[in-house]
């Protein structure tokens, strides 16, 4: 009778990388023959073995190779192959076959196994062989079928992506918009940060900024419904109250778990550009960059949508002069450090950024905004650990052009 320990010990040979395998057969005179072939050959295969289905399923962790023995006191045919893959699907399995039953190895290759042999009608060489090639072919199985996914996960995160980041509905050629909106972090996993901006019959014109708590898809997708619920009640003309009020109903429903929530700021300014108003939602309140310099919008401080017993999202009203630009944006861009130490960029370091990029009110440029961003990672000293989204909404008056 053969152990476990001497088939070790004969199929180990020095040189190539070790291939663990688990041979599963209850007949000592074929298992010998298993350990004498790869003996001969010098494999460099490490063996061990199973006399039973029952036995070999708390011996296949860790194996990359499976001989399996088509008949086992505890199996019959393909039973034990499909038993194994069950508990083990990147176990790659060897057919080990008689004479008289080649056809189901045959059967057994299209159930899953990655090859079969012929008992008596195999060499030492062909065994290592066929061994290392059932490894390889199911790593290589694993590695496309890992790209496959990483592909799909790709295109769903560009979905969410263009969800997230709509193209502006203007009308009034007065108005112009630039928008950036960046992962965080070292993986680049899709956020939550969300925006929009939407002009509608009525000429008043509507920008959004918002932020769901977390990184992943799950936040990506919750954002994404946020936006297209607000821009549908928007072009439906609902008053900015009930809006408010839907969304965060909507995200009670639609979050994963309750822990979920969202900040959010939106602007509405009237037809003639001379005013407007803010409601906020959690959210850092937006800036204004016109002629007179940057500044702070005051703004009344209301909860995150997402919290039950919260139905009230007051207003602020604004006055707007002349050519001016809006800037809304998330936490990310103002929670990066300053050098080594834990101080933040903050609003007033952010506003302090603002006066050193060159701009002009009422027309704000993409490439502003990443001068901006550029200027925020330096201070950062890298890449910001939070996804950000800065949406610079402007207006050019003819009156104020030089």
């Amino acid at each position: 009778m053969t152990s476990n320990a001497e088939l070790q010990a004969a199929a180990v040979a020095d040189g190539d990388e070790q291939v663990q395998v688990l041979l599963v057969e209850d007949d000592d005179g074929d298992a010998l023959l298993v350990g004498e072939l790869l003996r001969e050959v010098g494999a460099s295969i490490v063996v061990r073995r199973a006399r039973s289905l029952t036995q070999a399923k708390g011996l296949i962790a860790g194996a990359a190779c499976v001989l399996l023995d088509l008949g086992l006191p505890d199996s019959q045919g393909l039973n034990g192959l499909r038993q194994l893959l069950q508990q083990e699907p990147e176990a790659a399995v060897v057919m080990l076959t008689g004479q008289a039953s080649e056809h189901l190895g045959e059967q057994a290759v299209r159930a899953g196994a990655q090859d079969y042999l012929v008992k008596g009608d195999v060499a030492g060489h062909q065994l290592n062989r066929v061994i290392r090639y059932a490894v390889e072919r199911r790593r290589a199985e694993e590695a496309q079928r890992a790209l496959h996914v990483a592909q799909i996960h790709a295109q769903e995160n560009a979905r969410l992506e263009r969800g997230l980041l709509p193209s502006p509905l203007l009308t009034d050629p007065r108005l112009s918009v630039a928008a950036r909106c960046l992962p965080g972090g070292q993986h680049h996993l899709l956020g939550g940060d969300f925006y929009d901006v939407v002009e509608s019959a009525d000429r008043w014109v509507h920008a959004l900024i918002g932020d769901v708590c977390g990184r992943g898809p799950a936040e990506a997708a919750l954002g994404v419904c946020l936006r297209v619920a607000w821009r549908t009640m928007i072009l439906a003309g609902r008053p900015a109250e009930e809006i408010m009020a839907t969304l965060s109903e909507l995200l009670e429903h639609e979050r994963q778990d309750d822990t979920m929530f969202a900040t959010m700021c939106m602007i509405s300014v009237q037809p003639d550009r001379t005013s407007g108003r803010v409601r906020m939602a959690g959210h850092l309140p937006p800036m204004l960059l016109s002629r007179g310099g940057v500044a702070e919008f005051p703004t009344r401080p209301a909860a995150p949508l997402g919290l039950s017993e919260v139905r009230d999202w007051p207003e602020t009203r604004i006055q707007l002069d002349g050519s001016w630009s809006i800037l809304l944006f998330t936490d990310g861009l103002i929670e990066g450090r300053i050098g080594q130490g834990a101080e933040r960029l903050g609003s007033e370091g952010l506003m302090d950024l603002l006066r050193e990029v060159p701009s002009i009110p009422g027309k704000p440029r993409e490439e502003q905004l990443d001068q901006l961003i550029d200027r925020v990672r330096q201070l950062n000293g890298g890449n910001l650990d939070d996804d950000l989204a800065v949406l610079a909404l402007g207006f050019s008056s003819p009156a104020n052009h030089d």
